[in-house]
């Protein structure tokens, strides 16, 4: 008889519910043990997700403020009184409070370009053999063959060559020009010229020497003076005289004088010493309360300490202030961060641009991501280490799943010893009615003999 119809049975005979005391006997053996053990993995499960949270808000905090240094928000901007002569934008390092230039722009750099006359088809034989393209000094070879006859062809083979010239086909009245440009300084200056042996026709679009092309405009350099000081350089990119700022020259106008400058963002630097100081909290908290519960999480006190350690470490060595707890943050008795703002105040008094560089760091030769990694960079590494491979919410996190891995095999494995504890105990029960039935018939029976022996008697 199967199981499921033994069950069913259980009691038919004897009478006794043997079906509820089956389940009483499970359900005693059964509950504690499952209830010990989703209560343990109900703990786990809140640990995991309080290291999960912590790890996110760390995560959140240490890319906000590297996002707030990338996008300049920290950093003091340039200030131009003609940009229509010059822009500017500023990197780390500037120095906002003392900074002022004059700047003149005498000349722009321009790209030397050079043209051919119109042909009517660009895709028609123009001749064959080698050209030489010479820019600044350096030749390159190109060669116009069978598989490359045309105008199209030639542009190909320039624009392939290396040389930092471009070729363009560019439609005109009747047909199409070449149309040549390279690289703006007059170091750039290009010819291109035929080499003996081509095919004569090939000369018509050369420049130089017995070159066909006309020259649009020549290569020259960006001629400009900062206060006083004559500059040349080869692009109106300019970010190799000024220390923390990049000058883009847009129209040459000699004689003119455009004032130059940069303003510090101080409002920004208080709201955002304020930002740090409540997003740290949050994730101080974050870290406290997943490092207070019982268990594998108390690991986690090892980043509260490093966190701690964040407040006395240099973070730049530039100016008057090095650390946060220099220009006024400190931590209260709570263990969380608080603003001395009048300590704060005076440090932007007297030395905005060393605050600043906390955020910000100046970047050059003597100051380095060692040297200088300033707040976003101490943040970076301490969350790369505490997340990386054998970092302590690494560890705690691979603990921690490892656990609720063994809880739930530990559950499965009391399941299925429980099933079978209730297996047994309907196959006893099942045996034990049985034999109770049995013994009731032959009651029965007995107690049928005796009341007829006893009415036998009672007739005698």
């Amino acid at each position: 008889m199967a199981l499921t119809s033994i069950a069913s049975s259980l009691g038919a005979g004897s009478g006794i519910d043997i079906p509820k005391l089956v389940d009483d006997l499970a359900a005693a053996s059964r509950e504690p043990k499952v209830t010990r053990l989703s209560t343990l993995a109900q703990q786990n499960q809140a640990r995991i997700s309080a290291v999960s949270q912590a790890r996110s808000n760390l995560e959140g905090f240490a890319d906000s403020l590297a996002q707030m240094v990338s996008d300049g928000t920290l950093r003091s901007t340039p200030t131009v009184s003609d940009e229509s002569v010059i822009s500017a934008t500023t990197r780390a390092g500037i120095n906002a409070d003392s900074f002022s230039a004059t700047v003149v722009v005498d000349q722009l750099a321009r790209a030397q370009t050079a043209y051919s006359a119109v042909v009517a088809d660009k895709t028609a034989a123009i001749g064959t053999g080698t050209m030489t393209l010479s820019v600044g000094g350096t030749d390159h070879v190109i060669t116009i063959d069978s598989t490359n006859n045309s105008l199209e062809g030639l542009a190909k083979a320039i624009n392939a060559s290396g040389s930092g010239v471009l070729a363009s086909i560019v439609s005109d009245t009747g047909g199409s020009r070449i149309v040549l440009k390279g690289a703006t300084g007059a170091a750039n200056s290009f010819t291109l010229t035929a080499d003996a042996g081509a095919d004569p026709a090939l000369a018509a679009f050369g420049y130089g020497a017995g070159g066909g092309m006309t020259l649009g405009q020549s290569a020259t350099d960006a001629q400009f003076t900062i206060d006083g000081v004559a500059y040349s350089r080869s692009s109106n990119i300019v970010d190799d005289v000024i220390p923390g700022m990049s000058l883009t020259l847009k129209k040459a106008s000699p004689g003119q004088e455009v004032d130059v400058g940069a303003s510090r963002p101080l409002d920004m630097i208080r709201q955002t010493v304020k930002d740090f100081v409540d997003v740290y909290n949050q994730l101080k908290k974050s870290i406290t309360d997943a490092a207070a519960m019982s268990g594998d999480t108390r690991g986690l006190r090892e980043l509260e300490g490093q966190l701690r350690g964040m407040m006395s470490q240099t973070l730049t060595s530039s100016g008057t202030y090095t650390t946060l707890a220099d220009i006024g943050i400190y931590t209260n008795k709570d263990g969380l961060l608080a603003v001395d703002q009048t300590r704060l105040e005076t440090a932007l008094t007297t030395d905005a641009g060393a605050v600043e560089a906390l955020f910000n760091p100046p970047r050059d030769g003597a100051h380095t991501d060692v040297s200088d990694p300033g707040i976003a960079g101490v943040l970076d590494a301490l969350r790369d280490k505490a997340v990386g491979t054998g970092g302590v919410i690494d560890r705690v996190t691979r603990t921690l799943d490892a656990k609720s891995k063994d809880l739930a095999d530990q559950l499965d494995k009391v399941n299925e010893r429980e099933d079978a504890y209730r297996a047994r105990l309907e196959k006893k029960y099942s045996t034990l009615d049985a034999k109770l039935a049995a013994f009731k018939a032959t009651q029965a029976y007995l107690e049928q003999q005796i009341q007829m022996w006893n009415n036998q008697n009672s007739n005698n």
